[in-house]
Parts: structure tokens; C-alpha cells; sequence
């Protein structure tokens, strides 16, 4: 009996076992019980083997019926589905999904909660899903989470608690390493009255949520510019793509706090030039290198600290390949390639007297504007007015022509001559 005992399962089914165990002493004890009692014993001996073997262990979590689920992988793929949410049903054991290709329009608070939670979750995937606002607490109740993609949503609504929680000044920080936001600017017909670069540079500098992430992605943004302070809550980032937007200036951006970066992508922007004390921030930062080819250089008297920074750097990945676009006679000409001889600026005014006569010119149009108004509300009167010199001048007229008619003729002469008489 103790055999059968060990040929039971083998791993995993330890309720099993012990009802087979308790069976086999409760027929033990019946055997030597008087016979009235026997009935009932085997009675509840069933009962218990029935319920035993029902309280099996639960069965693996099951795949939402629109997806694909890999457990050896830990991988769920909702890709091209149509989906108008996030699924509620999603295996806990999931390390890995993509939600692409849908039409989530709207992640609310919360989307990712589950019972139990989605733990081991670590990179997440909604690109290209249409997503058009992205509210507060979206990402909360995951521990794990590491990577997040957004690219190629229209985002006419970013909370600046996305990603940091309903309450950033209580919430943990973000588990985030990398952040991919590219392509997510809303078409120009959707955007609201707020600036999209604002919208942005919020969500990443509310409180300190994302002071672990280590790449950031923000091409193809139609960036502008860079709103002051955006990077300042992230000193932990290596890897930053600005590529692909319009930025004209790098003035008001400050690189000082980002002691580990180590890629910088400025190309493919409006870059015309990049002025000292840009030059001096990239320079102390020691890790870095800098991409900066397909940009609109501008090769006058500006550029003459650029080109000597150039020269000498060595944290300018492809440098030999940046050439001028402006002025015309400069064109495609390598910035390495050029002296102080070369670099002139058209004789212009200076500042100071230039602003003058913007603020002479404002003065005067002023001036006129109040003179038309007055023109306007007095027209009647002006036009008595006007009357009255025509008629006064035609009267004037009249006289001098009588006059003219008089002297004009020596009889009409002599006869006003002799009209004292």
C-alpha cells in the first residue's frame, strides 16, 4: 500500500497526494470500526476524495481572444486589432507588449490596473495606435515597467502626470529607462491654444519622475524650440534624439546637468548657428558626442566662434561633412575649411539705432492711426467746411476775373477812370 502511495504525481499536486493518504487510513479505521459506523466513514471519505481532487492547482492565465500570447517568451501581441481599449484579461506573467495599430484614442487613469498586477511588465508598445490623449496616472501599478513607446500618436493632450502619477509630489518615481516620443505632434487643424513644445517639456519635468531615464526620443516633433529648463530633471540621460524637428536656436537650452550623456542628434533641424555658450556646455560635458549634419549654417561674422570650436573639438561626430548654405556665395563651402578672411557680415546698423527707428516708426503710425480716427468722426463737419472754401474760392475767383475782364478793355478802362466823375 505504501507503493501506491509513491507511484502518486509527482510534482505539483500535493492536495491530491494527501487525499489519497487520508483515504487510505480513513478505509484503515473502517475496517476495524463495527459495522454501523462503516457506511458513514466511506460516505465521508468520498465526499472528501471529490473535493480533493476538484481543488486542483488553477490553470494557466488565458490569452485575450484578439491577441497572441507566447508564455515561454512573455509576450502578448494585440497588433492591428481595432481595439478601443486596453484589454482586461492580460496574463499576468507578460513581459513584453505591443498594443500597435489600434484605436486606443484615450488612455485613462489607470489602464494598466489588474488583479493581479502586471508585475514583470517591462517594455510597452502603443505606437501607431492613435492615441490622442494620454491622461494623468496612465502608467500606474506598473513596478517593472522600462521602456515605453508613444511614437506616431497625434497627442493633443499630454498630462504632465503621465507618466509621473495623479500626484507627482507623492507618487515613486517612474521606473522608466527609455521614452520614445517620436512623430507625435497633432496635426495643425487639432492643436489647441497651447504651445505643443510646452505640452511636452511638462510631462518630463514634473517633479522628479523620470530622474532614471537613460535615452529619450523626440524626433520628427516639429520642434521650434526647446522650452527653458526641459532637460533639467533628467541628469541621468545618455541618449537624446532631437533630429528631424525645425529648431532654429539652442539659446535657452541648458546641457550643464547632463554630466552622462553620451549621444546628442541635432540633425536635420533649422540650426543656423550655435552660439558661445552652447559651444562652451557641449564642451564640458565629457562623455558626449554630437550630431549635427543637415543644418541651414548660416556663414557670416557669426559663425567665426563656431568654426575656431569646430577646429579644435573632437566630440563633433562627422564635422568634415557640415558645409555652409548661406549666403549664396558661400554655399556648400566646409566649415572646416574657413578663415576669419572668409566670414563677413553685410554693413548693418547698430542694434540700438536699429530698435530707434522701429520705435520712431511705431510712434508715427500711431500718429496717423489717432489723425484718421479724428478725420473720420468729424467727417461732416469737414465737408461744411470744405464747401465753404470751394465757395469762398470760386467768389475770390469771380472777382479776379471781373477785375481781369476790366483792365482788359480800354473802353471798360477809361470808363472806371471817369466813374468818379
Amino acid at each position: 500500500m505504501p507503493g501506491g502511495c509513491s507511484r502518486g504525481p509527482a510534482a505539483g499536486d500535493g492536495r491530491l497526494r494527501l487525499a489519497r493518504l487520508a483515504l487510505i487510513l480513513l478505509g484503515w479505521v473502517s475496517s476495524s470500526s463495527p459495522t454501523s459506523s462503516a457506511s458513514s466513514s466511506s460516505t465521508f471519505s468520498a465526499s472528501f476524495l471529490a473535493s480533493a481532487v476538484s481543488a486542483r492547482p488553477p490553470l494557466p492565465s488565458q490569452c485575450p481572444q484578439p491577441c497572441e500570447c507566447s508564455e515561454a517568451a512573455r509576450t502578448v501581441k494585440c497588433v492591428n486589432r481595432n481595439l478601443t481599449e486596453v484589454p482586461t484579461d492580460l496574463p499576468p506573467y507578460v513581459r513584453n507588449l505591443f498594443l500597435t495599430g489600434n484605436h486606443l484614442a484615450v488612455l485613462p487613469a489607470g489602464a494598466f490596473a489588474r488583479r493581479p498586477p502586471l508585475a514583470e511588465l517591462a517594455a510597452l508598445n502603443l505606437s501607431g495606435s492613435r492615441l490622442e490623449e494620454v491622461r494623468a496616472g496612465a502608467f500606474e501599478h506598473l513596478p517593472s515597467l522600462r521602456q515605453l513607446d508613444l511614437s506616431h500618436n497625434p497627442l493633443t493632450s499630454l498630462s504632465p502626470f503621465a507618466f509621473s502619477g495623479s500626484n507627482a509630489s507623492v507618487s515613486a518615481p517612474s521606473t522608466l529607462v527609455e521614452l520614445i516620443l517620436n512623430h507625435i505632434v497633432p496635426p495643425e487643424d487639432d492643436r489647441q491654444n497651447r504651445s505643443f513644445e510646452g505640452m511636452v517639456a511638462a510631462a518630463l519635468r514634473a517633479g522628479q519622475a523620470l530622474r532614471g531615464l537613460r535615452r529619450l526620443e523626440l524626433a520628427s516633433n516639429h520642434f521650434l524650440y526647446l522650452p527653458r529648463n526641459v532637460l533639467a530633471q533628467l541628469p541621468g540621460l545618455r541618449y537624446l534624439d532631437l533630429s528631424n524637428n525645425s529648431l532654429v536656436s539652442l539659446t535657452y537650452v541648458s546641457f550643464r546637468n547632463l554630466t552622462h550623456l553620451e549621444s546628442l542628434h541635432l540633425e536635420d533641424n533649422a540650426l543656423k548657428v550655435l552660439h558661445n555658450g552652447t559651444l562652451d556646455e557641449l564642451q564640458g560635458l565629457p562623455h558626449v558626442r554630437v550630431f549635427l549634419d543637415n543644418n541651414p549654417w548660416v556663414c557670416d561674422c557669426l559663425m567665426a566662434d563656431m568654426v575656431a570650436w569646430l577646429k579644435v573639438t573632437e566630440i563633433v561626430q562627422g564635422k568634415s561633412r557640415l558645409t555652409c548654405a548661406f549666403p549664396e556665395k558661400m554655399r556648400n563651402r566646409v566649415l572646416l575649411q574657413l578663415d576669419s578672411a572668409d566670414l563677413e557680415c553685410d554693413p548693418i546698423l547698430p542694434q540700438s539705432l536699429q530698435t530707434s527707428y522701429v520705435f520712431l516708426g511705431i510712434v508715427l503710425a500711431l500718429i496717423g492711426a489717432i489723425f484718421l480716427l479724428v478725420l473720420y468722426l468729424n467727417r461732416k463737419g469737414i465737408k461744411k467746411w470744405m464747401h465753404n472754401i470751394r465757395d469762398a474760392c470760386r467768389d475770390h475767383m469771380e472777382g479776379y476775373h471781373y477785375r481781369y475782364e476790366i483792365n482788359a478793355d480800354p473802353r471798360l478802362t477809361n470808363l472806371s477812370s471817369n466813374s468818379d466823375v
